[in-house]
Parts: structure tokens; sequence; C-alpha cells
């Protein structure tokens, strides 16, 4: 497999395996003529992975986490992605190890069936789920706002196009649009609307919470360092 070349990029070329997948005619015609449009498929590669590139900017990704709750979820979405890539590398096996039973049938190879089937292409993703889904449930339990020591609570209200928030230290003191909290110490985020659903975002400190008229929700945000930190 030699990589084209594209600055910053490694596309590769399976055409070993492409061509004899296309030559034994295993695949619907549709898309065994998609497949060999080599340049199509390399041109959407390359355009996904710009778009994802993209989206990864630091002061909106989750994947830089400033705070206690977003070093969970970031650990939640690893997690899920490394379950997701093992269950995903799993089935495109099976499938190429099914092509390959199709080309050169066995007696052997047809005992075998139901061990793939039942073991890998059901057991595993199965216990898999299972596991992510625990640890999923897990995580977000130590996500909800309990008691702890130094807690600060701020009002925050949403309405077409601003927020407003205010301070229970301060009951004076009101901002617009910006939220002022204090580094290293949890804020419970008391969030309600006055007209129609919003949602209250800060990625790299938190979890998305909506924002729903005639209802408080509370998030708990924390901030392990003074910074900015952008939310929508």
């Amino acid at each position: 497999m030699t990589p084209d070349r594209h600055p910053g990029f490694g596309l590769f070329k399976a055409r070993g395996v492409l061509d004899r997948v296309l030559k034994l005619r295993l695949l619907p015609g549709a898309l065994r003529d998609l497949l060999r449009h080599r340049r199509l498929l390399h041109g959407v590669a390359l355009g996904t992975t710009l778009n994802l590139a993209s989206g990864c900017t630091e002061r909106l990704s989750i994947l830089h986490p400033a705070g206690p709750a977003a070093v969970a979820i970031a650990d939640i979405w690893w997690v899920m992605l490394i379950g997701a890539a093992a269950i995903f590398l799993l089935v495109m096996g099976l499938v190429l190890a099914g092509l390959a039973s199709r080309a050169a049938p066995s007696d052997e190879g047809e005992r075998g069936t139901p061990v793939w089937i039942w073991g890998l292409g059901l057991a595993f993703p199965m216990v898999t789920l299972a596991a992510l889904t625990g640890y999923g449930l897990m995580i977000g339990e130590r996500l909800l706002p309990r008691a702890a020591p130094d807690l600060v609570t701020v009002e925050a209200e949403a309405r077409q196009w601003a927020w407003t928030f205010r301070y229970a230290d301060d009951p004076a003191l009101r901002t617009e649009d910006v939220l002022h909290i204090p580094a290293g110490r949890p804020v419970d985020v008391r969030i309600t609307s006055r007209d129609v659903v919003h949602s209250f975002w800060v990625p790299q400190l938190a979890g998305k919470l909506d924002a729903i008229p005639g209802r408080v929700n509370v998030l708990r945000i924390e901030a392990a360092t003074p910074g900015t930190y952008a939310g929508q």
C-alpha cells in the first residue's frame, strides 16, 4: 500500500484487495461502479477529513477540557470512540472473511460460521456496548450537581438573543452575555428561559443543558484555571 501525495494527509490505495473484490463480482453493481472511481473516493475522504478538522477548534472543543466535568465528558468521548472503532473493525473483518470464504468455500469454513456469527458478530458487540453503556451511566452519575464545599450559585436566564446572569453572593450584580465565575470552585448554574427553548453550553467546562420556559435546570461547571471560555 503506497500513500497518495496529498500535503498533510496520507490517503492509501488498497489496489490488490479492491481489484480482487471487483474481479470476483462480490459487490452489487452500483457499489462496484462507485469503487472503480478511486479519485472520487479519495476526494470524499479528503473532504471529510478537512471538515472534521475544521470543527475541532480548541475554544469550542470538548477534546480540550478545562474543568472536572469537561474532563469526564472527554473521557467518555474517547472511550466511546475506541469501543465503536473496535466494533467497526471487527464487523469489517467479518465482512472480509465472508468475502474470502465465498471465493474459496470449504467444509471447515462452513462449520466455523456459527462461531464467527454468534461469538464475534453478536456476542462481542453486545458485551462491548453493555460495557460502554455502564461506563457512561457511571460517569453521568458523577456529573450530577450535589452538595459541595465553596459552592457558587448563578442564575442564568435566556431570551432572544441574549443571556442574563445574576449571582447569589451579590444580588445587585447582573451581567449580560458574559458569565464570571471563580476558578477552582464548583458553580451551579440555574438555567431557565424567558421565551423559547435555548441551550447553555461551555464545551471546555461542562456539557450542554437546555433552558426551558417555566423550568429551572441546574448545571455544575468548574474552571480549573483562570481564563476565557467560549460558550454557545
